[in-house]
């Protein structure tokens, strides 16, 4: 089921997508670094080459995704605010451009709220990013940012099949 992407408002970009696997797995795919990296590297050619996480409420985090194509890197990091496992997580993500030339707001940082719920073993995730600003918002939204997201759910999907 592909994601389904609004804009609640001028500073927000809402993602909501569904999984068919228990909320515990799907948790685990956005909360353990081990499996973070077998799904969220974006496009082929890329991978997660950080994977940092101390998932907990004053916990740190860092990723960084590279290119095997040229070498290019940029990333993401942050600190965790809210983890209520396996139904919410809550963070603030600091972009971080490195050799990229992604237009993307670099300082204030966005913050990200996961809320993940389960019903007759399907899990829903509905994600809201909160930018500091409008332009902030359609900077990243622009970045194509979500076709890229529905790649790495996809993954998840595949992931979890095999696993089941």
């Amino acid at each position: 089921m592909p994601i389904d992407v609004t804009q609640p408002s001028d500073r927000e970009v809402r993602v909501v997508r569904t999984f068919k696997a228990p909320r515990q797995l799907v948790w685990d795919a956005h909360t353990k670094p081990e499996l973070m990296r077998k799904w969220c590297y974006g496009y082929e050619g890329w991978s997660l080459a950080v994977c940092d996480m101390d998932v907990r409420e004053g916990g740190k985090y860092r990723w960084r995704w590279k290119s095997a194509a040229d070498g290019s890197e940029f990333g993401f990091f942050g600190t965790f605010s809210d983890v209520g496992a396996p139904s919410k997580l809550a963070h603030d993500q600091y972009y971080d451009p490195g050799d990229m030339d992604y237009d993307m707001p670099v300082g204030d940082p966005t913050l990200i709220a996961l809320d993940f719920s389960e019903a007759n073993g399907v899990t829903t995730l509905a994600m809201t990013m909160t930018f500091v600003s409008k332009e902030a918002r359609d900077q990243a939204v622009s970045t194509g940012m979500s076709d890229g997201m529905e790649v790495g759910y996809a993954r998840i999907d595949d992931m979890l099949a095999k696993a089941a």
